[in-house]
């Protein structure tokens, strides 16, 4: 537990308002990478999409991908795989490329080690969600 929380300082719940860099696209529809999961501290907190960062929620935080995205995180170490939705930047730390909750990070059975090797498919972008109307 405490290995998680020194693990994730310097990730989490960016500021309001902090999005991806002008002019990058999101990336390719599948990555692989390491995933880290949100300290207990930032429970709470404003995530850069205004919403209150829940831990016991299914979201995390991803560098380039639109708030609202829903990305499938699977573990290949057990074959463990998340449904989860982007409401957040981060995470801020080289070779990460997503920063999972703590409920979905339990879910992959990560929890223990505070970071894992994952692959991340986009399932689908908010436009997708809203039938293709822009919102």
């Amino acid at each position: 537990m405490l290995l998680a929380l020194s693990l994730s300082s310097g990730v989490g719940c960016a500021r309001a308002g902090r999005s991806a860099p002008a002019g990058r696209s999101a990336p390719a529809r599948a990555d692989t990478g390491v995933a880290s999961y949100y300290a207990d501290k930032f429970q709470g907190r404003p995530t850069a999409s205004g919403q209150r960062f829940d831990q016991r929620k299914m979201t995390a935080a991803h560098r380039t991908l639109p708030f609202g995205t829903k990305v499938r995180v699977t573990n290949p170490a057990n074959g463990k795989s998340v449904v989860v939705r982007v409401n957040d930047r981060g995470p801020f730390v080289k070779g990460r490329v997503i920063d999972l909750s703590r409920a979905a990070a339990e879910k992959l059975g990560i929890v223990r080690a505070g970071l894992a090797q994952v692959k991340v498919e986009v399932l689908a972008t908010p436009t997708a969600l809203a039938g293709g109307r822009h919102e």
